[in-house]
């Protein structure tokens, strides 16, 4: 019979690919696996908790959950992020939106999220990337009472420590230049965005660097997003992708693993399924979202061709079933994507995203539930 796994344990041996006593669980447990602020406020009702609502990022309306409602949810994990940097508050303006300390704009369109609407790259050349105000990575607010609280977590707690870091040099590249322009360079400006690249690939390995000084001993996974797909394919074709991101994206990964022995979880949204081989080889242990709803994203797919090299994080479908299911309909499936991707272990059940604020607390509920009851017959 299987002895019955701590949190942490639970979490390494499916991310490690070994069977769990359960196919473990996480909501809430990083920046991108949490859930938004207005479905959260619904749930503390449902459940009675009430209290001020603590935002990991305020542009994101990310939560940081109630550890009532974290244990209620049967969570195995517990979120670690950066402090901000002394000296800087964002600068809000009479519209709403506000301005971050790269310069980018954000404004927020109705009730959804903050959107990049002022890029101060956007007519940049390779002189204007040299006169740049960056931002310091080294910036002491950052790492401030980071130790402390990990070492706390770590050991007064049994829980899984995930350090969410900061996007990586894609988005922020995205969010100085603009998507399109971002786009446009890969092409037709090649010397230009790769400089780029290597600038906000730089802020990122010396801010990493100096966390994981601070906290590399208590962390369990280490969490980064970068997308490289859409909705139906890669973002740039695979020779193009070879050779101007997987090299940084394995510069990242590589620091990650000299600095502790977390595992990696990259968040990367959309159609990644003909990148999963570049994944494993720079040394991705775990991959999120796993949206389902993306071309050639089909659980049971995954797990039979890639299964035996990489785990599995996320993939509760919350395009569809989340927000507009029934709770028997997110049960089912939950209990679809354990089975496609459980067996073994390499499944972390989570959703696809953040819970976004038209999923029904019955339906947050139902999905932890579910998870936690169908994971058990699955490990065993």
């Amino acid at each position: 019979m299987t002895h019955t796994m701590t949190p942490r344990e639970r979490i390494i041996a499916a991310v490690e690919r070994r069977s769990p006593d359960r196919v473990p669980i996480d909501i809430g447990g990083s920046s991108v696996t949490t859930i938004i602020g207005g479905a959260y406020e619904r749930l503390k009702a449902l459940l009675g908790i009430t209290g001020e609502t603590r935002y990991m990022k305020r542009k994101s309306r990310t939560v940081l959950l109630d550890e009532r409602i974290a244990e209620r949810l049967h969570a195995d994990t517990r979120p670690l992020l950066p402090g901000n940097p002394d000296g800087w508050q964002d600068i809000y303006f009479a519209d709403g939106s506000f301005r971050d300390e790269w310069g980018v704009v954000w404004a927020k369109a109705g009730e959804g999220h903050y959107a990049p609407v002022g890029n101060p790259l956007r007519e940049a050349d390779l002189d204007d990337l040299a006169r740049f105000p960056w931002p310091d990575p080294l910036n002491p607010g950052r790492t401030r009472g980071l130790r402390e609280q990990a070492s706390r977590l770590h050991e007064q707690t049994d829980y899984a420590v995930v350090l969410s870091l900061p996007v990586g040099f894609v988005h922020q590249s995205q969010y100085l230049r603009g998507y399109q322009e971002y786009l446009m360079d890969l092409i037709r400006n090649p010397t230009f965005v790769e400089a780029l690249m290597d600038k906000t690939l730089e802020f990122w390995l010396q801010l990493a660097s100096a966390v994981l000084d601070e906290v590399g001993p208590y962390v369990d996974v280490i969490q980064f997003g970068d997308d490289v797909a859409f909705q139906d394919r890669p973002m740039v074709d695979p020779k193009r992708y070879r050779r101007m991101i997987k090299p940084r994206h394995k510069q990242m990964i590589d620091l990650l693993k000299r600095k502790s022995r977390a595992k990696v979880l990259y968040h990367c949204c959309g159609a990644v399924s003909t990148l999963i081989p570049d994944f494993i080889d720079i040394g991705v242990d775990a991959l999120n979202p796993v949206q389902v709803s993306a071309a050639g994203m089909d659980t049971a797919r995954l797990k039979a061709e890639f299964g035996d090299h990489i785990a599995f994080w996320g993939a509760i479908d919350t395009s569809r079933v989340l927000p507009a299911g029934s709770p028997q309909d997110v049960r089912d499936e939950v209990m679809r994507r354990i089975q496609d991707l459980g067996a073994g272990g390499g499944y972390v059940v989570a959703s696809v995203h953040n819970i976004q604020d038209d999923v029904p607390p019955e339906n947050i509920l139902a999905m932890a539930d579910a998870a936690y009851e169908f994971g058990r017959s699955t490990a065993l």
